[in-house]
């Protein structure tokens, strides 16, 4: 029997997502190579390839569609069996939600759909694409009967690298050893097996094996960091507390290339791990972006739909010149819209301020920006809005923002993770906390500083405080390369000048930037500013960031790890570092 032309498009269209997942896992591939090669530059080169071959796959099957449908690929009608004849294909298929959110990826880009299309597009807000998925179906498992050190011997031959391991045995004993005052610390008397996923993580300068220790008291995670030395990988840390795990996973760091035949049962693998953890994020930090948006949207509407009483409220903190913040009273997300027109002093265009958001988007992130996922055209019903914000989105953005009947349509917006802001967590704060706050805004700043990233404006309102006290940076609107800023001492006044304001007799270019300025605008106890200053009063110094510079200059690299020094099993030397 001849096959539909709609069987036959659903088919190009499944043949095409294969192919994108094909490419994907080539990059992904990569990783291992560039680990025991050291080759550090083309980390970041793969890294920004692969979130681009997304939108390069789309277009390219929009065309295929567009030849093989001719003038009926306009047919709503057509694409909505090709919706239905796809749905079947996938079903057999583990991971069958990513062939959907390609297809809708591709129907709403063609159509220009605005909200959700029903009619040609997947829409399930009540399903689950884990459901029925029990656990991770590819590990490595290690009886522990013979102790500690012999399943460490195990795994680390199960997982070899072609520039070899520097000291195998003194790897197996530090991380024998540090596991098992892990487990003696939480009252574990011994583990009886461990289970990792059989494909080693990968992100920037490390690799990691990931998986669980079981014991009589339940499981525990496990995670052990790898570098790769000069003279051969090393063990760098064991991790299992669930906080620090978490870290590992964090929204505010870059995506792990893992080589993963299939991504949901990893997924349903690592959340009863990270129980804390939304499933979106997972997927996102697992490189499968899109559908991490997928479900961040679909848990969200569910939730306004379930819960009517939700209002959309003004977002705490201070009100942005450059993008109006709202948030669900009850959901842990904001929305941010871009104004129509900026106050003053800002004079950057709306372009610009995309363009910063698509830098942190493709930068590694190292723990200190807060992934923005960017949305378009979202409906959201008009009666869940407070008055008075929808009174400034539709006045203040109305480029983006407008009525449609009952619903509210925002065009394009970013979403991210809620954030107490720094500079009301730090007034509401236990004076111990705001303190550690303040002093880790500082270590923001520097980790920000050696990763080339500049903020550009260091006003605590741009910083949030997480659940674990950890400041991340959320404002992108002035953030750029630091290469790019002149780091300047302000010059001693002349003597005509003493009794002048600042701003009469100092000339200023564009990219000029005095840090020895910076406290005056923190806004903060003085307590609290001389704590500051105390630990970290090189970043209010021009010549620290001088010295800075002209490390990225020479190609210095400043490790950052993704969790504490703890964690470590030794000090890293200079050859690790390089």
């Amino acid at each position: 029997m001849t096959a539909t032309i709609q069987h036959r498009a659903a088919a190009l269209v499944l043949d095409a997502f294969l192919d994108y997942n094909a490419r994907f896992s080539d990059i992904t591939r990569r990783a291992k190579r560039r680990f025991e090669r050291r080759d550090w530059k083309y980390v970041r080169v793969d890294a920004a390839a692969r979130i681009d071959l997304y939108e390069v796959c789309v277009r390219e099957t929009l065309g295929r569609l567009e030849l093989l449908l001719e003038e009926r690929v306009r047919s709503r009608a057509i694409w909505a069996q090709i919706r239905n004849e796809l749905e079947i294909l996938v079903a057999p298929m583990l991971d069958h939600e990513f062939p959907k959110t390609f297809f809708n990826s591709m129907s709403r880009r063609f159509f220009h759909t605005d909200g959700v299309a029903t009619d040609i597009e997947f829409v399930a807000l009540d399903s689950e694409p884990t459901e029925g998925i029990d656990d991770a179906t590819d590990l490595n498992s290690y009886s522990a009967a013979d102790g500690l050190a012999a399943v460490c011997e195990r795994i680390l031959a199960d997982y070899p690298f072609a520039n070899g391991y520097a000291d195998i045995a003194g790897c197996v004993k530090s991380i024998a050893r540090r596991l098992g005052a892990h487990m003696r610390a939480i009252g574990v008397k011994r583990a009886d097996s461990i289970d990792l996923i059989k494909t080693a993580f990968f992100r920037e300068r490390r690799a990691y094996l990931i998986g669980r220790v079981s014991t009589a008291q339940g499981d525990m995670p496990l995670v052990i960091a790898l570098i790769s030395s000069a003279d051969g990988v090393r063990a760098d840390a064991v991790i299992s507390n669930v906080d620090q795990v978490s870290l590992i996973f964090s929204y505010t760091r870059s995506y792990f290339h893992v080589d993963l035949p299939t991504v949901s049962d990893v997924v349903v693998f690592l959340g009863a791990l990270l129980p804390h953890k939304p499933i979106e994020e997972l997927y996102t930090v697992l490189g499968r972006a899109k559908q991490g948006k997928t479900e961040r949207y679909r848990h969200l509407f569910r939730h306004l739909g379930n819960h009517p009483g939700e209002r959309l409220v003004r977002a705490d903190g201070e009100r942005g010149m450059v993008m109006a913040v709202f948030t669900p009273k009850s959901y842990p997300l904001v929305f941010k819209v871009i104004r129509d027109q900026f106050a003053y002093p800002k004079d950057i265009a709306r372009r610009q301020v995309e363009e910063k958001y698509l830098l942190v988007f493709r930068y590694d992130r190292i723990g200190r920006l807060v992934d923005a996922q960017e949305y378009r055209h979202l409906r959201f019903p008009r009666r869940q809005f407070d008055e008075d914000m929808l009174e400034e989105l539709l006045s203040q953005c109305a480029e983006t923002v407008s009525l449609d009947g009952e619903e509210v349509l925002v065009r394009h917006c970013y979403v991210e993770r809620r954030l107490r802001p720094m500079n009301l967590y730090v007034r509401e704060a236990p004076p111990d906390a705001a303190r550690r706050a303040m002093l880790d805004y500082g270590q923001s700043i520097k980790d920000l500083a050696r990763s080339n990233i500049f903020p550009g404006d260091l006003l605590l309102k741009n910083f949030g405080i997480t659940r674990g006290g950890r400041a991340i940076f959320y404002d992108y609107d002035e953030l750029c390369l630091l290469d790019t800023c002149c780091f300047r001492t302000i010059p001693e006044a002349r003597f005509e000048d003493e009794t002048r304001p600042l701003e009469e007799w100092l000339t200023v270019r564009e990219g000029d930037v005095f840090p020895e300025m910076f406290p005056r605008f923190l806004g903060v106890p003085a307590d609290l500013r001389q704590a500051l200053i105390e630990v970290h009063g090189e970043i209010f110094d021009a010549e620290w960031w001088r010295g800075i510079q002209q490390g990225i200059a020479r190609g210095d690299y400043s490790d950052i790890p993704p969790y504490p020094p703890s964690a470590r099993l030794h000090p890293p030397s200079a050859a690790q570092e390089s």
